[in-house]
């Protein structure tokens, strides 16, 4: 791009986030909970926080897992995509996050493989309420 300044994109990432919770179409996961791995790369501007070393001016990642399990453990989706989305639109939902990718995978779900599951990336754009004024700072939503 000529004559623009391409800004470095930040990542906050949370990894392997094992959760039990009910997904799945079949009889067998819609009563018993399974394990479901969440992994999340947030895109931030993180200079802010660089320089201040002050918590207001970052995401707060633990208080972004700790939403991200209390859904998980409470939904009771079909779908591994819809569980994704909405874990996204959460995530989004945290002032400073601009860009969230959700990968959540099911390790049971296919006896010949370490896991099977999907990888999202959406934008606020996606999601027309995750405006600044649903934004969160350090604490998570109570929907």
């Amino acid at each position: 791009m000529v004559g623009q300044i391409e800004r470095d994109t930040d990542r906050i990432y949370i990894r392997d986030l094992l959760v039990q919770g009910i997904i799945g179409v079949n009889d067998d996961e819609r009563d018993t909970a399974q394990d479901i791995l969440v992994n999340v790369a947030l895109e931030v501007d993180a200079r802010r926080a660089g320089a201040s070393d002050e918590i207001h001016d970052a995401v707060d990642y633990g208080a972004v897992a700790r939403e991200l399990v209390a859904y998980t453990r409470g939904a009771r989706h079909l779908l591994v995509e819809k569980l994704a989305t909405e874990l996204a639109r959460l995530c989004l939902g945290h002032r400073g996050v601009s860009r969230a990718t959700v990968r959540v995978e099911k390790p049971q779900a296919l006896s010949l493989a370490r896991s099977a599951g999907v990888e999202i990336t959406r934008t606020r754009d996606d999601f027309p309420t995750a405006g600044a004024e649903d934004d969160r700072a350090c604490k998570p939503r109570g929907d």
